[in-house]
């Protein structure tokens, strides 16, 4: 009788301590999914003007605790929250939209006030940083007009900095001045507290993590202790040869020493995109710190496929947007990691013109409070309340004859959390329509002997042709909606179309035609080294005491090894400045 009332009264506690997860979750407010126009926030009465900038605000449902995550981002030197961070008609910037709309999370991005340095810097390298002065002033400003708007629905608890260059180094002073409000911070290339701008390209002789951990403590001051529960990444490129690469590590050894305690180091583990992770963990077995070096990456921020590939924004390495939010989002010490509901099965049976759905789930805390179900067909069904508890069998009258597809997902009633959906295959109601040309047919990825097809499935189809410059080019049906054609001569443009397969071998018209073409087969390669190291690599020639790149002969600056210029080699023999597009 003892244990069954000590473990009714511990879930008693635990329902109780979710209660406000769960009235969160229902209040939280879907947002428009896109960047924001340009903003006006406090005024920065030490380096002039006012805060401006854009914030993402998602259209999506946060998935840590029913709350949103909030996501400071500080571009670097000579760069501003338009031109680099945010998405653009060409690019994706920084590339934090896609992480933000998969966690839920609100993002900020806005421009250094001031022009600091002479190149739109923020204030890291000032002796003295305060709570409400100067760049740290605003920004914690910002921070709080966000978490303390109720329709933004931001977690206090779940709070994050992260940065390039200048703004690395004032990512940094942010986590050390403000570790009650940071739960997370992000270092790229950054420079710790008490480093000037003229010790960013070296390590100063004596200066080391623990003098960086003093500096950092005394900027903390009466919030010391909340170092216990934050977590910091730090990345940083093998190629950059603007910020020294040894504050990389240095960085991520001073929070530890911040943090307190004992640490061990785990293993190097890959990152998709050239780079080399390598965990710590505390005595608790807590992950606290990563560190990342990228191979072949200059002075940029890593914002993998999709994002802006100039002006020290790199597209062609690590994703760090998505590496440092599932780094966050795993490892948050503020925040009760509670396991969402699951789906453990969800079918749908046909009766005549009626189709019920049945599903079942499971939570680790409470009960399931609502299943959702979702039908796409002639008749489509958007059920948010077909059933609770345990499991549910719900019937939906008079549907259309066609093919149909859904899903069923869980909410728990005590966390507010979903399940991922239980997906229902097709299934026909009635008698089925004509067989339909698929849709969309469109080519992706290319080489110089290949080229990546991707079209939309086709209802009641068991498997699909594809027809290059009007011949079937696939022996046996496909049954994916995919293909890749090989064995093609490079530089040369294919037509192609695509049909669908019945039961019985019945065949469907051929799709729309569309038309794309190999690459060349030449691979561009991107080579970050001095003006002179490029002439003497045959990169680059001499003229006048200048290093002109070779084949479009523009100027990279004097021809010495004070001089550093990254050139893109397009084309055999060919350079530009730049990365590779």
């Amino acid at each position: 009788m003892t244990s069954i009332f000590k473990r009714a009264a511990g879930t008693a506690i635990l329902l109780a301590a979710l209660a406000p997860w769960s009235a969160a979750h229902a209040q939280v407010q879907a947002g428009p999914g896109a960047w924001s126009g340009n903003q006006t926030w406090a005024s920065d009465s030490v380096n002039g003007g006012a805060l401006t900038g854009y914030y993402y605000w998602p259209a999506t449902n946060p998935t840590l605790a029913g709350k949103r995550a909030l996501v400071l981002v500080l571009h670097g030197c000579a760069q501003t929250a338009a031109g680099d961070v945010i998405d653009s008609s060409a690019d994706k910037g920084y590339n934090w939209k896609g992480v933000a709309d998969q966690y839920g999370a609100v993002i900020l991005a806005p421009n250094a006030t001031g022009n600091l340095y002479g190149s739109h810097c923020w204030d890291w390298a000032k002796s003295t940083h305060s709570r409400s002065t100067g760049h740290s002033g605003v920004l914690l400003d910002l921070v709080n007009r966000f978490v303390s708007n109720p329709q933004y629905a931001i977690d206090p608890k779940q709070v994050y900095v992260a940065g390039l260059s200048s703004g690395g180094a004032q990512t940094m002073v942010m986590g050390c001045l403000a570790p009650d409000i940071f739960a997370g911070i992000g270092i790229n290339a950054g420079p710790p507290p008490g480093v000037s701008t003229l010790q960013i390209g070296a390590v100063p002789s004596g200066y080391t993590a623990t003098t960086a951990a003093n500096n950092c403590k005394n900027l903390a001051g009466a919030n010391v202790s909340q170092f216990a529960t934050q977590i910091a990444g730090v990345i940083w490129g093998t190629n950059d040869y603007t910020v020294a690469q040894g504050y990389g590590p240095l960085d991520a050894a001073a929070m530890r020493i911040a943090y307190g305690g004992t640490f061990t180091k785990g293993a190097a583990v890959s990152v998709a995109g050239g780079g080399s992770n390598i965990p710590y963990t505390d005595a608790n077995g807590k992950l606290r710190t990563s560190e990342i070096t990228v191979s072949g990456m200059g002075h940029a921020w890593p914002a993998g496929a999709g994002g802006q590939n100039s002006n020290y924004v790199d597209a062609t390495k690590v994703n760090y947007p998505a590496f440092v939010m599932d780094f966050w989002f795993k490892n948050n010490l503020r925040v009760a990691q509670v396991a969402p509901p699951a789906m453990t099965s969800c079918s749908a049976g046909v009766s005549g013109s009626s189709i019920t759905v049945n599903g079942a789930g499971s939570s680790t805390i409470g009960t399931i409070g609502s299943y959702k179900v979702v039908l796409n067909g002639p008749t489509p069904v958007n059920d948010a309340a077909a059933g609770s508890g345990a499991s549910f069998s719900k019937t939906y009258t008079a549907r259309a004859d066609g093919y149909y597809s859904g899903s069923v997902t869980a909410t728990d009633s005590a966390s507010g959390l979903s399940s991922a959906a239980c997906n229902i295959a097709q299934f026909l109601v009635g008698s089925p329509p004509a067989l339909q040309a698929p849709a969309n047919l469109a080519a992706g990825a290319r080489t110089a002997s290949s080229i990546a097809l991707t079209w939309n499935a086709s209802n009641g189809a068991v498997g699909y042709n594809v027809y290059r410059n009007g011949s079937k080019v696939n022996a046996a049906a496909l049954t994916s909606t995919g293909y890749t054609d090989g064995g093609l001569a490079a530089s040369t443009s294919y037509s192609y179309q695509v049909s669908a397969l019945g039961n019985g071998g019945v065949e469907s018209a051929r799709s729309a035609g569309i038309t794309a073409s190999t690459t060349s087969g030449f691979v561009c390669t991107a080579t970050t080294a001095s003006n002179y190291a490029h002439v003497q690599a045959g990169r680059a020639h001499n003229s006048g005491g200048y290093a002109l790149a070779n084949g479009s002969n523009q100027n990279m600056g004097l021809n010495n090894t004070f001089y550093t210029a990254t050139l893109a080699q397009t084309a055999a023999g060919y350079y530009v400045i730049g990365n590779c597009p």
